[in-house]
């Protein structure tokens, strides 16, 4: 490995790291992500983690309820989309997990080129196996670079 190739992993790790601790932010009980999207100079631009709109309830019996939840959370990439306040042209998202394909594609219309996420469980691949097909073949589509990395 060169040493560019390190640092750059180095990086990834931090970040990544980073990820679970923002991830840990989330009030649903049974799911927690978190994003962090850098900028080329491995600086942060946003974070966000999954939840309902600000002006939402919270309340935890909204959580329980799964189609409830469901219609009213916002995933962490587009939290943390959101709460940048810059373009993220060239930028690099990194996630607590593979994106699912609609955050993909709203990532890569924002300009995203590179996506990073911890390699993702079994559990997670058979329950979101379809989803990460199509997020894999869209990030191949768009020529977007991708790293799953194992982080122990």
């Amino acid at each position: 490995m060169w040493e560019s190739e390190i640092r750059q992993l180095k990086w990834d790790i931090r970040f990544i790291e980073m990820t679970r601790f923002v991830s840990a932010w989330s009030k649903d009980p049974s799911t927690k992500t978190g994003a962090v999207i850098v900028r080329p100079d491995l600086t942060v631009a946003s974070v966000g983690y999954n939840g309902f709109a600000k002006q939402m309830s919270d309340h935890e019996d909204l959580y329980a309820d799964r189609p409830t939840k469901y219609s009213r959370v916002i995933h962490c990439e587009m939290n943390a989309l959101l709460h940048a306040r810059e373009p993220v042209e060239g930028y690099t998202l990194y996630t607590t997990g593979m994106c699912c394909d609609r955050c993909a594609v709203h990532m890569i219309q924002a300009g995203i080129t590179r996506f990073v996420w911890p390699e993702d469980t079994e559990d997670m691949k058979s329950r979101w196996s379809e989803a990460f097909e199509k997020t894999m073949s869209y990030f191949e589509e768009a020529e977007v670079a991708t790293s799953e990395i194992e982080v122990v």
